[in-house]
């Protein structure tokens, strides 16, 4: 895993920014921190966290608050898909499942313990790593079934140009004794023309959305990790659960 990850920690007490910065630091992620609500809304946008570490009760606005303005507000959207690990000194079921419902990935309960803490931040980032991969090899099939509609119908094009040539030809047979029809051989070779002239456009339109699938599929190339390496990050989240 990227111990480099960014991390947004968001507590009105002082102390407990103080103490998840200096131990997150130290562990080699990149630590930034708000002190309210409204404040973590202003650094998400600045620094883009991978996840958040949100307290609930704080002043201004609420850790739920933030959450469902992160999850659902138009203004956001770029950043809905950012874990989120939940603080709170209620250990209320209710409360719990009304956060995992609102969109939060995990929750933990204060007081807490460092080692938990920094488990469940790992297998948080672990798991979005996880859905990530599962949403490029998805984007990547997406990609490879688009060229082989286009092929499909670049093919199909071929064979009806084709075809309209065959048919051309077919009606200036020249019959035995037969003069040949000077206005059928003026048609046939303006369709070979245009058949032409259709066919080369259409080549070009393939070999350009192949560039760029061919581009597109690099892009995803560079955050891609093989199958087997999946297999095994999977595994081993599902047996830390």
């Amino acid at each position: 895993m990227d111990v480099r990850k960014k991390i947004l920690i968001v507590d009105d007490e002082q102390i407990n920014l103080e103490f998840f910065d200096v131990m997150l630091s130290k562990l080699g992620f990149h630590v930034e921190k708000a002190e309210n609500g409204l404040e973590a809304l202003d650094r998400v946008r600045k620094f883009n966290p991978d996840l958040i570490i949100l307290d609930n009760i704080m002043p201004k606005m609420s850790g739920w608050e933030v959450t469902k303005t992160l999850k659902n507000n138009p203004d956001y959207q770029a950043y809905k898909d950012i874990p989120i690990i939940m603080f709170s000194a209620m250990d209320d079921v209710k409360d719990k499942v009304e956060g995992f419902e609102l969109g939060v990935d995990d929750y933990i309960t204060k007081p807490y313990n460092f080692s938990e803490v920094l488990a469940r931040i790992r297998a948080v980032l672990r798991n979005r790593e996880l859905f990530s991969q599962i949403a490029t090899r998805e984007h990547q099939l997406v990609i490879t079934e688009e060229i082989n509609r286009e092929m499909k119908s670049f093919l199909e094009a071929c064979a009806a140009s084709v075809k309209g040539i065959e048919n051309a030809v077919n009606q200036i047979q020249i019959a035995e004794g037969k003069p040949v029809d000077p206005e059928k051989v003026s048609k046939m070779v303006e369709l070979i023309k245009t058949s032409s002239q259709a066919l080369k456009h259409h080549m070009a339109e393939m070999d350009a959305k192949i560039e760029r699938a061919e581009k597109e599929k690099e892009k995803i190339k560079q955050h891609e990790i093989e199958l087997k390496t999946l297999q095994s990050q999977f595994r081993k989240s599902l047996h830390q659960e």
